[in-house]
């Protein structure tokens, strides 16, 4: 079994400069991969669940401001810029997304296991260290899992399979509520914290056994060489373009910085939000109110990809960020179930935005996908950015007042909605991808492209080249 071809088999590096079959998979044949990929939504969904009803439970039985607060989600998305852009980065560009999968989920794992000692001396600033480990962890599992969901598969179906996946991480965000409703509140401040504890020693036992499974199984691997091939295929974008006039991706990547940070910033208060105007509402009740909420953004995203069937994905995203803006405006003066009502509408239209932008700054990237996918994760850094300053406006005010905070970002966010729908520089590219039937006509009739059987065999002539200069 354990055989010298079994090692090479799960090699976790592979040559960037080979174009492969990976470049045309099939919708069968990218199931298994995507089914696994997929657990990880799930797991940072959790995770990023938990953490908002943290936020509040620690301002409680710590006795902190709700700025102070925030400084949980100022460690666990100010982690992401360093892993997407630093090691994950590396990791992804000289080996393998395998490589990065199991790498995220060490120091997912670790940052939990380093989490238990640090709340049993009731030190936030020690627990906010570990989170940014896990935030280190989970920004490693995004800079990977984001653009293999994006590019396992045929393209024109890419911000549809996004999105189905990341409606997995709703679910996650779903469970984290319910489960902290019933496990943070309602008990003396030392049997929530140990409760807490055995949640997070739980998630390592999780983790370290998925790491396991991801270095057995053998996952196909899409190189930059396949992806500049479907560039090329598709006659799209500027890849043959030094990665500095990538303009398109830098707009993305601000635009994910803004409208992540809305995001977070709104789930982060939604329970201070309900208990504050909605009257006879404790933290718990708060808590299942915003587990609620998340399944609104849960179902938003199987409805957006099934909506993608349908309708063009940027028209989608156009629509979705619009009513964001619209319903979360009138939260700064409504209150009682009015506001929260909004609040779940906002959550229900949140849902396609973060993986669809994350889609369509990827189209036309060509070689430069890799690179390009780990500027679009370090846009979650806005979640580091924006909840402190709504957290400052809520202590001076209140936290509906604090809503506004959240709408300015949307709005600048919805400059890239605008620029994908009406600017034809950016439209053309989107759709380009849209429309091919990569991975879709070609092997459906059992026909590979030539350029990829030509590309494999030029490689592998190569190779016996050199092997045979070597005897």
């Amino acid at each position: 079994m354990f055989s010298r071809e079994w090692w090479k088999r799960r090699s976790l590096r592979v040559r960037d400069d080979k174009v492969t079959k990976a470049a045309e998979l099939s919708l069968r044949e990218s199931l298994l991969p995507l089914c696994l990929v997929t657990i990880l939504f799930f797991l940072w969904g959790f995770s990023y669940g938990l953490l908002d009803t943290l936020n509040k439970h620690f301002q409680e039985t710590l006795h902190i401001t709700k700025a102070r607060s925030a400084g949980l989600q100022a460690a666990y998305f100010g982690a992401y810029p360093l892993a997407s852009l630093g090691h994950a980065a590396y990791i992804l560009r000289r080996f393998s997304y395998r490589a990065v999968f199991i790498w995220g989920l060490f120091l997912y794992g670790l940052g939990a296991l380093l989490a238990i000692p640090c709340i049993k001396a009731k030190s936030f600033a020690g627990f906010c260290v570990c989170i940014f480990i896990i935030g280190n962890g989970l920004g490693s599992l995004e800079t990977a899992a984001n653009p293999y969901i994006t590019v396992c598969g045929p393209p024109k179906y890419s911000e549809i399979r996004i999105n189905f996946a990341q409606a997995f991480n709703g679910i996650g965000t779903v469970v984290a509520p319910v489960l902290g409703s019933y496990v943070f509140f309602g008990f003396d401040d030392n049997l929530a914290l140990q409760n807490v504890q055995w949640v997070y020693l739980a998630i390592a036992v999780f983790v370290y056994i998925l790491a396991v499974v991801f270095f057995l199984i053998e996952l196909p691997e899409i190189t930059d060489a396949d992806m500049q091939h479907q560039a090329a295929e598709t006659h799209a974008g500027d890849a043959d373009q030094p990665f500095r006039k990538q303009y398109r991706l830098f707009h993305a990547s601000f635009s994910q910085f803004c409208y992540t940070g809305a995001q977070i910033a709104i789930a982060g208060y939604f329970i201070n939000y309900v208990t504050e105007t909605r009257k006879n509402t404790d933290s718990a009740l708060g808590a299942q109110f915003l587990a609620g909420a998340q399944g609104t953004f849960a179902v938003g995203r199987f409805a957006g990809a099934a909506i993608m069937h349908f309708v063009r994905p940027r028209k989608v995203f156009l629509l979705f960020l619009t009513a964001c803006i619209i319903f979360v405006a009138p939260t700064i003066t409504q209150r009682e179930n009015t506001g929260m009502s909004l609040l779940y509408v906002t959550l229900f239209f949140e849902s396609i935005c973060f993986p669809t932008i994350m889609a369509l700054g990827m189209r036309g990237l060509g070689r430069h996908t890799k690179r390009g996918s780990g500027f679009l994760v370090a846009g979650v850094f806005g979640g580091a950015v924006v909840p402190p300053l709504m957290g400052a406006v809520a202590d001076m005010h209140d936290t509906a007042m604090s809503m506004v905070v959240p709408l300015a970002f949307f709005a600048v966010a919805w400059t890239y909605a605008l620029a994908v729908n009406f600017w034809p520089w950016y439209r053309d590219t989107c759709d380009a991808f849209t429309t091919a039937e990569i991975g879709v006509r070609d092997r459906e009739d059992g026909v590979v492209s030539k350029s990829v059987v030509d590309e494999e065999e030029a490689v592998g002539m190569e190779e016996q080249t050199v092997g045979e200069k070597g005897l």
